[in-house]
């Protein structure tokens, strides 16, 4: 194996790594936030992970086997999460005081998709193949997404969760 070749499939087995963890990280958060409108986010941001997860499975598998993409899998069109409370209902507004698990889980979402965005682009740049570098920047793109929507939330509810929390030095 080239070292092209072996730079791009260690950047997949990577990514499959941490796929497999906001798969499972936001599976969790749909099970613990008591919004429904959380849970139902949460349930497509775990399914859309785990959609990147076996794409990049199909991408690593077809690397090993010819040394290039395969070009017959690909992503779904993303669903847009947009709005003034993209994540959750306006409902948790009411109960802000009492949402520490969801602000957390906000938190560490944003966390994941900021790594997400940061390792896809820097594979982007590193690896030498066209194919893989359209598919890191087809990948940092839709995590893009999913860090705008976390962070447009989390800006949203901050304020009122601090003060209702009693942290704030407002």
């Amino acid at each position: 194996m080239n070292d092209s070749l072996k730079l791009v499939t260690e950047g997949l087995l990577k990514a499959m790594k941490a796929e497999h963890d906001g798969h499972y990280f936001y599976l969790s958060a749909a099970k613990n936030t008591e919004d429904p409108q959380g849970k139902s986010v949460f349930e497509m941001l775990a399914d859309e992970e785990r959609e990147h997860m076996e794409f990049l499975r199909a991408q690593y598998a077809s690397y090993m086997e010819t040394g290039h993409a395969d070009t017959t899998v690909s992503l779904r069109m993303k669903k847009q999460l947009t709005g003034e409370s993209p994540i959750f209902s306006s409902a948790i507004k009411k109960n802000i005081k009492q949402a520490h698990y969801e602000m957390s889980a906000l938190s560490i979402g944003i966390m994941l998709e900021q790594n997400s965005v940061s390792f896809y682009e820097a594979q982007a740049r590193a690896v030498d193949d066209a194919e893989a570098r359209d598919l890191y920047t087809q990948l940092a793109d839709w995590e893009r997404g999913h860090l705008h929507a976390l962070i447009q939330q989390e800006n949203a509810l901050k304020v009122d969760y601090w003060r209702e929390a009693g942290f704030e030095p407002f």
